[in-house]
Parts: C-alpha cells; sequence; structure tokens
C-alpha cells in the first residue's frame, strides 16, 4: 500500500499522507514517496493548486523517533546531514510555484506542523491541533519550523509556543493567524479553494504567491520592483482585457 498518494483532478493534485494506523508518523520510506510526490507536482505543467492532507484521524503526529532518526550516537555532523535529507522531503512544497493549501483535521505535529506550515494556506477542522511539540521531549525545533512559525505569528508568539511545547487547538491557532480557516470539514473546504484558485489565471497566481514570498522577507522596494513588472504584464491579460471591456460600454 503506497504510504502517500498523489491524486490529479483536472488541475488540482492532492497529496494524502496514507499511513492511518500510525497516524501517519513520518518514517523514511514514507518520506522518499513524500519527496517523489512533491517533484511529481513540481515537474507537472497542468498542476494549478495543491491540497495535501493526511488519511483518517490525524494529518502527521510527526516523526517516527524509532526510526526515522536512526543511530543518534553518531557524530553530530552526521546527524545534521540526515536531518538535512530529512527535510529535504516536505521543505520542496515551499518551493512549488503554485497555489498550496493544508486540510488539517487532526493532529498535526512537530515534523507534521511543519508540512503544514509549508503550505501558503492551512484550513483546520474542529480537532486540529498544532504542535510544536519540541521542547517536551527535548528536542530542538527543526525543519524550518522556527522560520515558518515566525512568518506567520510573529517571533513573540513562537518563541513562547516553542518554549511551551503544547498542542495549539483549532481556535487559537486561527486567532493566532496559524490556521487562515477552521470549518468543519477542511478537506472540503480546501477542495473549494482549490477550484476556485485554479479558476484563475495560473500566470498570476504564481505571481501572486512570489510577491506574497518577496514581501515577507524583502523590503518595500523589492515588492514594488516584483509588483510593477507583474502588474504591467497582467494588464494585457485576456481576464483584465474583458474587465475593462464593461466600463466601455
Amino acid at each position: 500500500m503506497p504510504l502517500v498518494l498523489l491524486e490529479a483532478d483536472g488541475p488540482i493534485r492532492t497529496i494524502t499522507l496514507n499511513a492511518p494506523d500510525r497516524l501517519n508518523a513520518l518514517d523514511m520510506p514514507l518520506l522518499d514517496e513524500l519527496r517523489d510526490a512533491i517533484a511529481a507536482v513540481a515537474a507537472d505543467p497542468d498542476a494549478q493548486a495543491l491540497v495535501v492532507t493526511g488519511e483518517g484521524k490525524a494529518f502527521c503526529s510527526g516523526a517516527n523517533v524509532d526510526s526515522l532518526f536512526g543511530d543518534t550516537s553518531r557524530p553530530t555532523e552526521q546527524l545534521r546531514e540526515h536531518l538535512m535529507h530529512v527535510y529535504g522531503s516536505f521543505l520542496g512544497l515551499r518551493g512549488l510555484t503554485i497555489p498550496t493549501i493544508a486540510a488539517v483535521q487532526g493532529a498535526a505535529v512537530g515534523a507534521g506542523l511543519n508540512i503544514a506550515l509549508c503550505c501558503d494556506v492551512i484550513i483546520a477542522g474542529p480537532l486540529a491541533g498544532f504542535g510544536p511539540t519540541f521542547s517536551k521531549i527535548g528536542l530542538h525545533p527543526g525543519g524550518g519550523c522556527t522560520w515558518m512559525l515566525t512568518q506567520r505569528i510573529g517571533s513573540a508568539n513562537t518563541a513562547a509556543a516553542l518554549y511551551a511545547g503544547d498542542i495549539i487547538e483549532a481556535e487559537r491557532a486561527l486567532r493566532l493567524g496559524i490556521a487562515q480557516e477552521l470549518v468543519e470539514d477542511p478537506k472540503g473546504r480546501a477542495r473549494e479553494l482549490a477550484e476556485r484558485y485554479t479558476s484563475r489565471n495560473a500566470d498570476l497566481m504564481g505571481d501572486i504567491k512570489r510577491s506574497v514570498q518577496i514581501a515577507a522577507t524583502g523590503d518595500l522596494n523589492e515588492s514594488l520592483d516584483f509588483e510593477s513588472w507583474a502588474q504591467a504584464e497582467s494588464l494585457a491579460s485576456e481576464e483584465f482585457a474583458a474587465f475593462s471591456a464593461r466600463f466601455r460600454r
């Protein structure tokens, strides 16, 4: 049975972590399949939006610590190289040029939280729980968790969350800005959003994604430089021409 499912429906792609019997806990075989699925989406010219979710009760319960880290007595440099390989299994989500949506119906803990944070938009269900629990098990955050959380909720909220190591329940995650919506059916809502996104000009949506990325890390001049080119190109789009024609009747 595949540990990761990749499904195509028109321009929408869905990646599903498919080990529900262990709450989609991550080991290297699952992460290798996840890496391949992400690469397949990246290479697919017809893909215009991606939904990422988990099968069963959990989104992803984090690392299977008995198998994922291997021999922890190895030298630090060897462990670091191994960890960077692990991180690369899911960080490819951040490199996708199409809109990405995480549908989180249950626990998203540790590295599972990281997978959700890699997505542009997070839709939470009532039973969702977001767990930056690293400190509780004596582990430093990894996989970009510190950076991605800070991007979403700021440095003070990130520090508080990482120091405490508690599960952040869905309503609080929404208030903090980890999740963008809280709904009864996160998978259904993620699908609705994907359909909306793919109904729009694909080049425009890709440029908007890039513009947000620049704005998150750059200054105003960098944003203006990219926006001016992207907006100038979009003025020639069929969609904008049709919109403008309504005012010339």
